[in-house]
């Protein structure tokens, strides 16, 4: 056989291999299940890094599925209310919902150490005790017994800590408030003598215009700007002693969850950590812009007194030690978490620059 004949039988050979790869990859391609998902949100589709994740979860799950995932989300009430999504999910009447799951906390008093807690640890750390440490494992336990598969599928830094008629100078300037507080920071200005309600997110503004609260906390500079809070309030309080962070959560009935292949599985768990990291992006790059509007605007952006910090923190502690002894399932995330802070902590404080360092004109 000549050497242009032995080209000629490895050149269709090769074709001939290529094809049935192609076919195979083809008929692979086909056969992949269709989930097509109707996910209600607990918040607004367009606040930036809490819920605009859920965009980049869905046209990336389509993209990279060839279109055979679809998560079709919808606007808070569109199909369920905010507080109800967690019940709609574990019942089967959605298979899927993305929420604040700190909305649940008179039902799981745990839940808020995941949502956002006094106090607690930067997202840095937090993605570290969530992915290497125990926080994963036991929030997948605290929803098993509701039958929902829960994943992080965003994160935000710190909250202000609110919008006040007048300034706080010391813990007394919290008695007889009326304000919307969310998660366990809501439990601490009650016992220092404020009358705490929780009110979604696209309600605020109108309890504020129409005088039934007198200060409210949402979310973070960029956030509270579309909601409008600094057209009726102008002096914003900061930081988020409150929510050192803030997550949503991608929660899936877990019958559903159980049914799907181990690979489309594995592609909406990539798809949800991808979505975190997008979001905590687009959040750290839109909050600095936020404030200097905000300075522009005439608003008094307070930064609370360390003194007031401190004591804050002692009337946490306390809140979050009772808490504890009320719940078996609060003491070991909140033990967990107590834990991971004191074994970070070495690292985070030798390891990262003071932030007095960064001093700009």
């Amino acid at each position: 056989m000549s050497t242009k004949q032995r080209l000629s039988k490895l050149a269709y050979g090769v074709a001939a291999a290529t094809l049935l790869t192609g076919s195979l990859a083809s008929s692979n391609v086909m056969a992949a299940e269709n989930v097509r998902w109707q996910v209600p949100l607990a918040f607004p589709s367009h606040l930036i890094g809490l819920t605009t994740p859920v965009k980049h979860l869905s046209e990336s799950l389509k993209a990279i599925s060839d279109g055979d995932i679809q998560l079709r989300y919808y606007e808070p009430g569109e199909l369920v209310p905010p507080f109800e999504i967690m019940d709609a999910v574990s019942t089967g009447k959605y298979p899927a919902g993305y929420t604040w799951v700190g909305y649940d906390q008179g039902t799981i008093p745990a839940l808020p150490l995941y949502s956002g807690a006094p106090f607690n640890m930067e997202p840095p750390a937090y993605l570290a005790w969530y992915y290497e440490g125990d926080g994963r494992e036991l929030l997948e336990e605290i929803y098993a017994e509701r039958n929902i598969h829960p994943m992080l599928c965003s994160i935000i830094g710190p909250e202000g800590a609110g919008w006040f008629a007048n300034p706080i100078e010391d813990l007394s300037d919290f008695d007889g408030l009326r304000i919307r507080f969310a998660g366990i920071g809501g439990k601490v200005l009650e016992q220092l003598g404020a009358s705490v309600t929780m009110i979604p997110g696209g309600e605020i503004y109108q309890a504020l215009e129409r005088k039934t609260i007198d200060a409210t906390e949402f979310s973070q500079p960029a956030i509270d700007k579309m909601l409008g809070l600094d057209q009726i309030i102008k002096n914003y309080i900061m930081p988020g002693w409150h929510q050192t962070l803030t997550t949503s959560h991608l929660l899936v009935n877990q019958d559903v969850w159980g049914k799907l292949e181990p690979a489309t599985r594995a592609l909406i768990e990539m798809g949800c950590e991808s979505a975190t990291l997008k979001g905590f992006a687009q959040s750290e790059f839109a909050q600095p812009t936020a404030l200097r509007d905000y300075q522009k605007e005439g608003v008094n952006a307070q930064t609370l007194p360390e003194p007031v910090l401190r004591e804050l923190q002692k009337a946490t502690n306390k809140v979050l030690d009772n808490m504890a002894a009320e719940d078996e399932m609060f003491n070991r995330v909140l033990t967990s978490q107590r834990e991971f802070m004191e074994h970070h902590s070495i690292w985070h404080g030798k390891g990262y620059l003071p932030r007095d360092f960064y001093e700009y004109d």
